[in-house]
Parts: structure tokens; C-alpha cells; sequence
């Protein structure tokens, strides 16, 4: 579906510009050397413009962590051919709290002239759709588009989005770029107190769901004009032994553009999730693609992910509910291990001798939560695959590396400067185990509290969140 809408011959002499959607918890994102072949050799893109997406679940491990993680996505374009001309810009957001798309709309306005339609493209569960939604009450399409597109499915379950989505895309001349930067900063000059009672209770709400937060405004407010009122005093007089008549319903004739609205339009469109793929066209099955509906939502974080970390001995074992379990082999010295996962996932750490023992007997129940449904879901459940992996630490304040363990989320295992160590990683069979070096946040174990007397746990809390476009007070 999605090659042959991109196939299609331009309509504006120039190509389209693919929006690629990456959630940056999955990075290395595999679905990024496909974009080439998508293409048809004689439909010239007008490039790619990639936007790391999700960045509000994902704590600040240090100052300038956005920087270092729009580093590392730049770093996986380069790796997958895009560069140079190809690459329009890399982009960090959240299409759920709105963060950063403002500035991904004005980035697309500064490409208006040299684009056809764009494309939203990315594999499933990137967010494409919710990014499609937030747009669609942006800047970036004609003030009547809300009222007549039909906003696109968002769904934990993949590939939920079968049909292309489209709404037109606003000519951005320059008396609407003017106007659109005159909003903004003024905007930016409001703090929190000055807002409505009703903006204050969903930033707080948007707040709650994720570090970063951003406000979505719009220039462009479509005039409504005022109803007239139909009064036939026929109809309202009656006696006293009648019930009063209600007039017919009239039949509300669905809104559709003019010929004149959108002859010359770009549009926007919303696109399936591309299935991932390895290097060489294999599917790769996620653990997603094993769960029912029920767990994928426990597994898919919807807020901001709050960090667990342990610190482990030789012979301890971390279970990441029934879906991952990593072993601490062979060191000389106690290592940190931080979870980043869903907060609803539990995690349980017992010694290398019970282990197998606390799996077979809690896999499938309320204990380890997920999969869910007793000892007839884990029949067909695929059982727990190792794999070994060394690694030599660099110091007690920075990771050496994450254990992504399939789509689950990772853990990021700090050691000390030197020390080598042998680990055992487990994860549903055929799904992907990946160690991601450099780390995507390297120095996460320095959030953990204080330690919890008699466990291997520390004390963790939510850091705090921030609002984009709006003047800070306090201390912060």
C-alpha cells in the first residue's frame, strides 16, 4: 500500500516528502534502510525528514540528553544510506504531549517549496497516527480540515491504520508565517499562572502522561458563523391536552471542500505500519506480536517511564515480567542494572538457583503479570531463549550498554571501569535480543534514590516534567 502511493507519478513536479516516524526506545530502528526501495527510481523524493518520536517517555539521565539522542538517531540515518541531500532534518518530539511540533511545523513550512505531498511512514506502533492527529489541529493544515477529516485510528494494536488518511496541507505565504511567529512568541512569554483554568487542568493531565510537554496552538481559527434560529409559532402552539410538536430533523449534509480549496493543495497523508524486516528481508517477530490485546497495552508504555535500578552480584538473576530475564554470570564486583520499561511490568530479582524454579511456577500468573492466563496461555507461549553477552564497564556513572530485550524495553547495565562481565539474556524464541553500545541513556543508574535496606533495589522517583513555549518560573 504504502510503495504504491509513493509510486505514483508527482503531481507538483517534485516527489514527496516522507515524514519517517521512529520511536526512539527502538532504536536501531530496522525499517530505515527500506525507505530507498519504497521509492520508484524515476519519482525523485523531495528527502526524508526523520522525527524521533515517544522523547516524553524517557527521563533525563543528564543535561543535553535531547542533543546526545538526536546525535544517535542522525547516527542511525547515516547507517542506513541517509545523508547528505537525502536527509532534509532530524527532529525530536512527542505527538501525544505535543512537545517539539511546533518547531517540526515550522521545519515543514520551510519545505513547502520545495515539496510535493508528504507521506507519514514509519513500522507499527511509531505513532504515526497519534503525529497525523496532532498535526491535523496544527498550523501546518487549513483551519476547515478539522471539521471535515476524519481523524486516524490510535490503537495499541498493530496495524490499525488500513487506509490512507489525508488532510490538505496550509499554503504557508508569508502574512501566515508572520502571524504563526508572532503567536509563538508571544506565547512563549506566558507562564504557567497566566493560563486558563481549562489549559492548566490538561497540561497537568499531559504532565502526568510524560517529561515533556508541549502546547499545540493554532494562527488560523476558521470563523463560525452564528446559526439563525427557525421560529414557526405553529408549531410551538398547542392545547392542553396535546403534547407539544417537535419539528422534523433536518438532514445535516456532511462538509466537504471546495474545487477552489484544495486545486492546488498538498496533502498529508497517514500510512500503514511498515512491518519490521532484517538486513536481509526476514520478518522479525517482537514480542508484541505474541500478546493478546490485554497485555500488549501493560507492555506498551503509555507515561513517562519511571527508571528501576538493582544492583546485582554473580549468580543473582533479573526477571522482566515472563517476557526477559537476564543472569549475571561471572565478575569480580556487584554491577548496576536500570530497567526502562513499562511501569506496569513488574521486576523480580532472585538468585541463579531459583530461577528456573520461580519461571515455572510463576509464568502466567499474577506474579511475573505478563503473559497473563495460567498454564494453557504459556503451552503456546514460546519458552525463554539465552543468548551470552560480555561486557567490560567504564565507570560506576555511565552505562556500558543496554540489553534491549525484543520490544519489551531494555536494561542498562553499568560495571565498574575494567570489569568484565558474563551475562545471560533470555527472550521469547525468535524474537530480536539486541545490545545496543553506546547506550541510549548512559547515565541513567545516577537517578536511583537511596538504597532499600535488606534488597538489591533502590529508591526511584518520576523527575519532574517540563512545558515547551512557555516562560519558566521558580528555580527550574
Amino acid at each position: 500500500v504504502v510503495s504504491a502511493a509513493l509510486r505514483r507519478p508527482p503531481r507538483h513536479g517534485r516527489g514527496p516528502l516522507l515524514l519517517y516516524v521512529l520511536d526512539v526506545m527502538e532504536l536501531p530502528d530496522p525499517v530505515l534502510p527500506q525507505l530507498p526501495a519504497l521509492l520508484a527510481p524515476d519519482v525523485p523524493a523531495a528527502g526524508v525528514l526523520v522525527v524521533g518520536n515517544k522523547v516524553d517517555l524517557l527521563p533525563a539521565d543528564s543535561r543535553g540528553h535531547l542533543g546526545r539522542l538526536r546525535q544517535q538517531v542522525a547516527a542511525a540515518c547515516a547507517r542506513a544510506g541517509l545523508r547528505g541531500a537525502a536527509l532534509v532534518d532530524v527532529r525530536l518530539v512527542s505527538a501525544k504531549t505535543g512537545f517539539g511540533v511546533e518547531g517540526l511545523v515550522s521545519r515543514l513550512q520551510r519545505s513547502w517549496k520545495c515539496a510535493g505531498d508528504v507521506y507519514l511512514l514509519g513500522a507499527t506502533n511509531s505513532g504515526k497516527s497519534t503525529l497525523f492527529n496532532t498535526l491535523l489541529r496544527s498550523d501546518y493544515c487549513k483551519s476547515r480540515a478539522p471539521d471535515i477529516i476524519d481523524r486516524a485510528t490510535v490503537s495499541p494494536w498493530p496495524g490499525t491504520t488500513l487506509n490512507l488518511l489525508k488532510f490538505p496541507i496550509i499554503n504557508p505565504t508569508c502574512d501566515r508565517i508572520f502571524r504563526r511567529q508572532e503567536r509563538l512568541k508571544e506565547e512563549a512569554t506566558k507562564t504557567e499562572d497566566q493560563l486558563s483554568s481549562e489549559e492548566k487542568k490538561y497540561l497537568n493531565q499531559l504532565k502526568k502522561q510524560g517529561y515533556f510537554v508541549g502546547r499545540v496552538g493554532r494562527t488560523f481559527q476558521r470563523q463560525k458563523s452564528s446559526s439563525e434560529i427557525d421560529f414557526d409559532p405553529d408549531m410551538l402552539s398547542y392545547s392542553m391536552d396535546e403534547d407539544p410538536r417537535h419539528p422534523p430533523k433536518k438532514h445535516e449534509e456532511r462538509e466537504e471542500f471546495t474545487h477552489n480549496e484544495v486545486k492546488d493543495a498538498r496533502w498529508c497523508f497517514d500510512t500503514p505500519g511498515i512491518v519490521k524486516e532484517d538486513c536481509v528481508g526476514q520478518f522479525i517477530l517482537q514480542v508484541l506480536n505474541l500478546l493478546t490485546e490485554k497485555e500488549v497495552k501493560l507492555v506498551l508504555p503509555s507515561h513517562a517511564i519511571i527508571p528501576r535500578t538493582f544492583i546485582l552480584k554473580p549468580g543473582m538473576v533479573l526477571f522482566l515480567a515472563a517476557l526477559g530475564r537476564i543472569d549475571y554470570l561471572e565478575g569480580e564486583k556487584p554491577a548496576w542494572f536500570s530497567v526502562l520499561a513499562s511501569n506496569l511490568l513488574p521486576v523480580h530479582v532472585t538468585t541463579l538457583g531459583n530461577a528456573d524454579a520461580i519461571y515455572e511456577k510463576h509464568a502466567g500468573q499474577e506474579f511475573l503479570k505478563v503473559p497473563m492466563g495460567g498454564e494453557e496461555r504459556m503451552k503456546a507461549f514460546p519458552p525463554l531463549i539465552p543468548q551470552d553477552i560480555t561486557l567490560k564497564g567504564i565507570g560506576t556513572t555511565e552505562a556500558v550498554a543496554d540489553i534491549k530485550l525484543s520490544s519489551a524495553g531494555w536494561v542498562a547495565v553499568t560495571a565498574h571501569a575494567e570489569e568484565e562481565l558474563l551475562l545471560r539474556a533470555y527472550t521469547p524464541k525468535g524474537t530480536a535480543l539486541v545490545v545496543r553500545e553506546p547506550p541510549l541513556l548512559p547515565y541513567i543508574s545516577a537517578i536511583r534514590g537511596s538504597r532499600i535496606p535488606g534488597t538489591p533495589a533502590y529508591r526511584t522517583k518520576k523527575p519532574s516534567s517540563f512545558v515547551e513555549n512557555l516562560r519558566t518560573t521558580g528555580s527550574r
